[in-house]
């Protein structure tokens, strides 16, 4: 039998620590049915029910105490040593961000900051969950959530718009590109955050009954799409460069906002950093830039479910 991803272990050490989906989900940066999806994919790699779910969380199994107790100290002291050295010199700049934002939106951006700021030294650290800044070694973090996060400041960068995108190889097997409620009848690439159904309760049409595919993260679907497997609803932060180079191609001009924004944040004791100010001002530019490249031609409501 093949290993279980470590991911897959760390969400389910998450899960059973916090026993609720929701708040485990939240820890991560995941919708609660990407975590729920990884979950039920470790159980079916066991061939074992881990959790017992109830109206007021979850609660483990036999075989899930087992297993936690067999892997949440390991996991633990892996996470423990792959922790960078705590960075005291004021010359240097430490950043968490998500995978995702940091190769899609980030990293293309970072020649100009590094070309207006060459004395600082910067160490770019990217994972799915929330740092904690009382024991890692950051100075400030990229996040995609709701915007507040008690202790923490966070500056508002800007919104996420969520819009149909296909391949042109798709493109090239369809007579005409589709009407927004017709897109039921394209093949839909589904989840994550579930948008589908808000995307067709704002602009007309009916959900299908069934996806071609279903992702547990953005990064996979967005590359199911290029790949033409089918329509998925994607991110314009993460999709835009796509579409400017033609490997993707915008539908519709319809554009749904999600939930969920863009935002730096830093404990206080950042406040007063050389190297957080710059960045943040740096950061607040292209934002505004980003803003203005991705403005939508029709502002519509905010998606109900929460993307990751």
């Amino acid at each position: 039998m093949a290993k279980p991803p470590l991911s897959a272990l760390q969400a389910f050490v998450l899960a059973a620590q916090q026993r609720n989906l929701s708040r485990a989900a939240q820890r991560l940066n995941l919708t609660v049915s990407a975590l729920s999806h990884q979950i039920r994919a470790l159980e079916a790699r066991l061939q074992q029910t881990l959790f017992v779910r109830g109206p007021r969380g979850v609660s483990l199994t036999a075989d899930g105490e087992r297993l936690l107790d067999a892997v949440e100290h390991p996991l633990a002291a892996i996470e423990r040593a792959l922790q960078p050295p705590r960075q005291s010199r004021a010359g240097a700049l430490s950043i968490s961000m998500m995978p995702t934002v940091a190769s899609g939106w980030l990293v293309p951006r970072l020649p100009r900051f590094v070309a207006r700021h060459p004395e600082l030294e910067l160490h770019l650290h990217s994972g799915v969950g929330l740092v904690d800044f009382a024991k890692e070694p950051v100075d400030a973090a990229l996040r995609f959530g709701p915007g507040i996060w008690p202790g923490l400041d966070a500056i508002h960068l800007f919104h996420e718009w969520i819009t149909p995108v296909a391949s042109p190889l798709l493109l090239k097997r369809r007579s005409r590109s589709p009407a927004p409620a017709e897109l039921a009848r394209w093949p839909l690439l589904g989840d994550p955050g579930d948008w589908w159904a808000d995307w067709f309760r704002e602009f007309g049409g009916q959900p299908p009954k069934r996806y071609v595919a279903n992702f547990g993260d953005t990064e996979t679907l967005h590359r199911a799409a290029l790949e033409g497997l089918g329509v998925a609803l994607g991110r314009m932060t993460l999709v835009k460069p796509h579409i400017d180079a033609g490997r993707l191609v915008a539908l519709v001009p319809e554009r749904l906002r999600a939930e969920w924004s863009h935002y730096l944040v830093y404990p206080p004791r950042s406040a007063t950093h050389a190297g957080v100010a710059a960045f943040r001002a740096w950061l607040l530019e292209e934002a505004a830039e980003h803003t203005a490249a991705t403005a939508s031609a029709a502002v519509k409501p905010r998606a109900r479910r929460r993307p990751r």
